[in-house]
């Protein structure tokens, strides 16, 4: 139980580590303009029938990718917004792929076929760094994720995905409090491993403890408090 709480504090108190931003490369400053395809709210952008061929850039809009479980459950990978990659698994060349893209909201998105970056990379061998480090990047918060399923309960994990989304997702209030889009609790419950009713349950917690308010027009997280409460001990 110790080392539990070790880890506990150690993962609320301690900044992720990532690559200093001085050695990323930007992918798109290697990539030539592409097409350009249009998602309405809702559509499915590939899933595990028809799966992806090409790596994406969201230009407008977000778009939540998912794999599938074992039971059939989605479990969702990330949201991704303007100016990030998603479809990296089209490089994996599996004969059976779960992973689904659909779009959360209407959404633009560039395209590049696997066949085209790797003609790109042959001439432009810093477009292939680029993406390795974003791999790695991914890899990186991929471990910290699996790590809060090892040691949190649901509530710290769901603690955890709300911070993690205001940071990528949310923009600062005048008061200090974060912003962010209504995202569903079956969309929550997705990312953090649960059904959507303890998920409920919780954000009706943290909503009575004052950490959080939310509506459907969107949530307003009180990112330090909540930080504050991640340092306790569980």
């Amino acid at each position: 139980m110790a080392s539990s709480a070790m880890i506990n504090s150690s993962m609320a108190t301690s900044p992720a580590v990532v690559v200093p931003q001085r050695a990323l490369e930007d992918p798109l400053a290697h990539l030539p303009c592409s097409t350009i395809v249009e998602y309405k709210k809702g559509q499915v952008i590939y899933n595990q029938d028809q799966p992806s061929t090409s790596i994406y850039l969201v230009i407008d809009g977000k778009v939540k990718v998912c794999r599938l479980a074992d039971d059939g459950r989605q479990v969702v990978v990330d949201i991704y917004q303007p100016d990030e990659f998603f479809g990296e698994s089209a490089f994996v060349g599996l004969a059976q792929r779960t992973e689904i893209a659909v779009a959360l909201e209407n959404t633009k998105v560039m395209t590049w076929t696997t066949n085209e970056i790797e003609e790109i990379t042959m001439k432009r061998p810093k477009l292939a760094i680029a993406l390795l480090q974003l791999l790695v990047q991914r890899s990186m918060d991929f471990g910290y994720r699996i790590e809060s399923f090892s040691v949190d309960n649901i509530a710290r994990r769901l603690a955890r995905t709300l911070i993690r989304f205001s940071e990528r997702l949310g923009s600062k209030n005048d008061d200090g409090s974060i912003q962010m889009i209504p995202f569903t609790h079956e969309l929550l419950s997705q990312y953090v491993g649960t059904s959507r009713e303890i998920v409920t349950h919780y954000m009706n917690q943290f909503r009575r403890q004052g950490y959080l308010r939310y509506s459907r027009k969107g949530i307003m997280l009180y990112r330090d408090a909540l930080r504050e409460w991640l340092k306790q001990p569980a």
